[in-house]
């Protein structure tokens, strides 16, 4: 049985994307044309057909992209694994609202296909901790999430 594809996010993945979460972003490498995988946390849907996020300036994301805009990411949410394909470009070289120099990073929706295995469902998200100070990493979230919400 094939899984269902849809041209937008569905509503519980929309609204799995309005805070930050752990995600993977598949790209394709400048140099070599392999695929690469990142793993990334600032990420914000505006609305149901794009997905903003904010990745360091000096990441191989942002090379990759500009010369092969084809992207996967992927999600896990709504008890299942997502693949979202589209097309990324960047929108903004830096955050000028955050400290850190992060670029701005749109996705444009393709399609969004439920990845997960039949008959299974994920039953415990993937969790992460920031590694440094506790409050500085909360200062520093709500601000990325604030300005992607500003961009979109």
């Amino acid at each position: 049985m094939a899984n269902k594809v849809e041209p937008v996010l569905i509503e519980p993945l929309f609204n799995a994307l309005q805070q930050e979460r752990y995600v993977t972003l598949a790209t394709i490498d400048n140099e070599t044309g392999s695929p690469n995988i990142s793993a990334i946390s600032w990420v914000f849907a505006p609305e149901t057909n794009r997905i903003l996020l904010a990745v360091d300036e000096r990441s191989r994301i942002i090379d990759n992209i500009k010369k092969h805009p084809a992207v996967v990411l992927n999600v896990i949410a709504n008890e299942s694994t997502y693949s979202i394909n589209g097309n990324a470009h960047v929108k903004g070289e830096r955050l000028e609202e955050v400290p850190l120099k992060l670029a701005l990073i749109e996705l444009s929706i393709i399609e969004v296909r439920d990845v997960m295995f039949y008959g299974s469902k994920i039953s415990a998200e993937p969790k992460y901790e920031k590694t440094y100070d506790e409050k500085a990493a909360s200062k520093l979230d709500k601000q990325v999430l604030d300005a992607l919400k500003k961009h979109h």
